[in-house]
């Protein structure tokens, strides 16, 4: 699972984010998860700026079927956590059970995981 830290960095041109993508490959994380209002993070609506995300959001599987079950789940981690975003949350109820996020905000993702079940964190 991706959160818009992930997509922006391996959306990126650069050495980095080409060895994290073929890591992925490798261990058969690839496509990954990108749950749909992540977009709304890493998109800025300006075809020219997102240019590089959308190629990227073409070889991932968005998440789109998030029902009232997981938004109730995602609150109740961000009221347990006592932090991060709403789409954070989302994010982490989205890989629940045994899932992991990739991300490069670990604090936030990581207090929210921690009252989740079984989600692994990772950071870029």
């Amino acid at each position: 699972m991706l959160d818009s830290g992930a997509v922006s960095f391996l959306a990126g041109r650069n050495q980095g984010a080409g060895a994290l993508a073929s890591t992925l490959l490798a261990r058969g994380s690839w496509p990954p998860l990108v749950p749909s209002p992540v977009l709304v993070e890493c998109l800025r609506g300006d075809p020219a700026r997102d240019a590089n995300a959308n190629r990227l959001l073409k070889s991932c599987d968005i998440v789109t079927d998030i029902d009232e079950g997981v938004a109730r789940r995602a609150a109740w981690l961000r009221a347990r956590a006592r932090r991060g975003s709403a789409i954070d949350a989302l994010v982490v109820a989205c890989a629940e059970p045994g899932g992991s996020v990739l991300t490069g905000d670990p604090g936030d993702i990581g207090a929210l995981a921690a009252h989740a079940n079984d989600v692994r964190v990772e950071r870029i």
